[in-house]
């Protein structure tokens, strides 16, 4: 049986360096940001978490790729997450991007770049 979420429905893209990277889904509310992408197999989109600094891969199915935006929406942190890790909060961020692993590199999304989130 398909793995049916809510967030498997996007509202925005993300955007650097004038490319497009993925579609996106902008968790907009606090129970959005608290579920993240808990519970989803294999994620085919991106997961913008506004006003956040930190996340935890609790309860993940797989490994993520988290991104670190500053508010000048600049990538100051990226790492790979397995499930059942619990990182350090990273000070000066406003914003976390959250992908399926490998999404990154496939995208050449990198420490420095400006990543831009276009709303649909």
């Amino acid at each position: 049986m398909p793995d049916v979420t809510k967030h498997q429905s996007t509202n925005a893209w993300l955007v650097a360096q004038g490319r497009v990277l993925a579609s996106a889904t902008v968790a907009e509310s606090r129970a959005e940001r608290r579920r993240g992408m808990i519970g989803e197999h294999n994620p085919e989109f991106a997961l913008v978490l506004p006003q956040c600094q930190w996340v935890h891969s609790f309860g993940m199915r797989c490994a993520l790729d988290v991104a670190y935006l500053n508010d000048e929406s600049q990538v100051v942190k990226v790492q790979r997450l397995a499930p059942m890790r619990l990182p350090l909060p990273v000070r000066d961020a406003r914003t976390v991007v959250e992908a399926k692993a490998g999404s990154f590199e496939r995208w050449g999304l990198r420490v420095g770049d400006v990543v831009e989130v276009r709303r649909t």
